[in-house]
């Protein structure tokens, strides 16, 4: 028997500044990170399972809901950029921390506000600093990981976000249904959910003090202000066109069509200028790497369809289903195992059958997922939704990791922080467009298939009480409670209202497992099975350096 030397399939491809082997406290870092990035996830997850809650204490419209959600991913979304290059440029590390600081002050005050328009900014507020955490956590496992390790670790990396969808509904919903532990401080009963993330962030900084190495760019580009600005400006005015439309309820009204094509055109605009900038920090030519590009419209799209699914089940658990806020939290149980199992064990599946195939699975996992969504009513069996979440974790564990596997060993080292804030940053504006345009296809539907059943309401019922419960499910107790109503008649209505609703989010369901199913079809036709020397980009760039 010989010792034979066997070549190293990464021979040769970027080692980043600690060696072949990586910093030798890598999966320490990657750890701490984990802690970091569960911060920013869990804040939404937990949000979400509180949105029926909020909209009750704080009397908030569905419009003013999606704003709650929308304005966060937005100027998260906008700041990856910044926040990217500040990394690179004046060190990872600090700007982690700094960005960390800002969401933790935010977060704080968050459960303080005592009107929708406070909440939607100091929701922003937080994307602010939340935005620090996705691309510099993402950049640092890129610098301290070798290329061998590399899917392993942004395979964990991923799987953290599915911890933090089981954490955060269960954890929310726990608070939730205790509002005696804090309400004496915040004055409402939903306030803790905001302030669960200081104790973590400070858990998450110590760490990040103590063991993180800083790293950064010795050759950073300039800041892009007028692009920074151009986008968000961008991405406001077409999210708010998206969302008025719920408002009115109609897509072709000059008020939806002027700020959506504004939108449009300022993001135009942004590509256009980004193209020809000598310090572009959105890079457009990464779009021309097939393998980056495919893999970025199939995680940006499965994201869409989770941020819209996401945002429709706590109101058909909570308000159909009549669920407490803890039983809807673990309802979400099923969706992150099926997460925590698949993203850290995707690395060995694409090992065996290749990024393209893996992928592919996981979209037509999500896209059944969906369709069987479809399928909930007042009535359906518990353990069938359960089934689906599980399916719908899956899948995504399958599409997330091996896609930013695939982004990030195109990029060059040296831009790292920047290079992987595009991903980031397009992934969240999909996700932004999913809450504002699913969630106004609901609250569209919802209103038209509730309109019948409304105009049978006796004149005592307030005009008002209507409106309201036209504009959200979550009405229905205002309308239903209303003095010298038949009984019966109280019945059929609920049973009418819910049908609107379950309809509604059939209607949400069926467009997302259509644009996930034609997703799969572009993974499997367009992704190559293997990454080719001429798939990668180009490496020529700045080193990175460690302090």
């Amino acid at each position: 028997m010989t010792n034979e030397h066997k070549p190293d399939k990464y021979a040769g491809a970027a080692t980043g500044p600690f060696g072949a082997d990586g910093h030798p406290k890598r999966w320490a870092i990657l750890g701490v990170l984990v802690v970091s990035l569960l911060i920013v996830i869990l804040d939404s997850t937990v949000l979400n399972i509180a949105l029926p809650t909020i909209q009750q204490d704080l009397h908030a419209s569905q419009s003013q809901l999606l704003w709650a959600v929308d304005s966060y991913q937005l100027v998260f979304a906008a700041l990856l950029f910044t926040w990217g290059v500040l990394g690179d440029t004046y060190g990872r590390k600090k700007i982690l921390i700094i960005g960390l600081g800002i969401f933790m002050v935010a977060s704080a005050a968050c459960s303080f506000a005592s009107s929708p328009g406070q909440l939607i900014a100091l929701r922003s507020l937080m994307g602010i600093g939340g935005a620090a955490v996705t691309p510099v956590t993402l950049a640092i496992i890129t610098v301290v990981f070798p290329p061998r390790e590399r899917g392993k670790a942004i395979g964990a990396w991923a799987a953290a976000v599915g911890a933090a969808v089981a954490l955060g509904p269960i954890i929310g919903g726990l608070l939730l249904e205790n509002p005696s532990w804090t309400n004496g401080l915040t004055g409402n009963n939903w306030g803790s959910v905001f302030l669960i993330n200081v104790p973590i962030v400070i858990i998450g900084i110590i760490g990040i003090v103590r063991i993180v190495p800083e790293t950064k760019n010795p050759n950073p580009q300039r800041l892009d202000i007028p692009g920074l600005l151009i986008s968000i400006s961008g991405l406001v005015a077409l999210v708010y066109g998206i969302i008025h439309a719920g408002v009115i309820h109609s897509f072709s009204d000059k008020s939806v069509l002027g700020p959506f094509f504004l939108g449009l055109g300022l993001l135009a605009l942004f590509v256009f200028l980004e193209k020809r900038s000598d310090h572009k920090s959105f890079d457009v030519t990464l779009f021309s790497n097939r393998p980056y590009a495919v893999s970025l419209v199939a995680v940006s799209l499965a994201f869409f369809a989770l941020s819209g699914i996401t945002f429709t089940l706590p109101f058909y658990l909570q308000i159909i289903r009549d669920y407490s806020t803890l039983n809807a939290g673990l309802a979400f149980v099923p969706f992150a195992l099926g997460q925590i199992i698949a993203a850290p064990n995707s690395a060995k599946m694409v090992g065996k059958f290749g990024n393209r195939n893996v992928m592919t699975f996981g979209l037509v996992l999500v896209g059944i997922s969906l369709v069987g969504l479809t399928q909930l009513t007042e009535s359906t069996p518990v353990w069938t939704a359960l089934i689906a979440f599980f399916l719908f974790g899956a899948g995504m564990g399958n599409v997330i990791a091996p896609a930013s596997t695939v982004m990030q060993n195109a990029l060059p080292m040296g831009r790292a922080g920047s290079g992987s804030a595009v991903q980031n940053t397009v992934r969240q504006v999909f996700g932004a467009l999913g809450v504002a345009t699913l969630g106004t296809i609901l609250a569209t539907t919802y209103a038209s298939n509730l309109a019948p059943a409304l105009s049978t309401l006796p004149a005592s019922v307030p005009q008002a009480a209507k409106d309201a419960l036209s504009s959200s499910i979550s009405a229905i107790k205002g309308v239903v409670s209303q003095p010298n109503l038949d009984p019966i008649a109280v019945e059929n209505f609920k049973t009418q209202a819910f049908k609107a609703f379950t309809d509604a989010s059939h209607r949400v369901a069926t467009i997302s497992a259509t644009i996930v199913f034609l997703v799969a079809l572009v993974v499997l036709t367009q992704l190559p099975k293997a990454m080719g020397a001429n798939d990668k980009l180009d490496e020529a760039s700045a080193p990175v350096i460690a302090e």
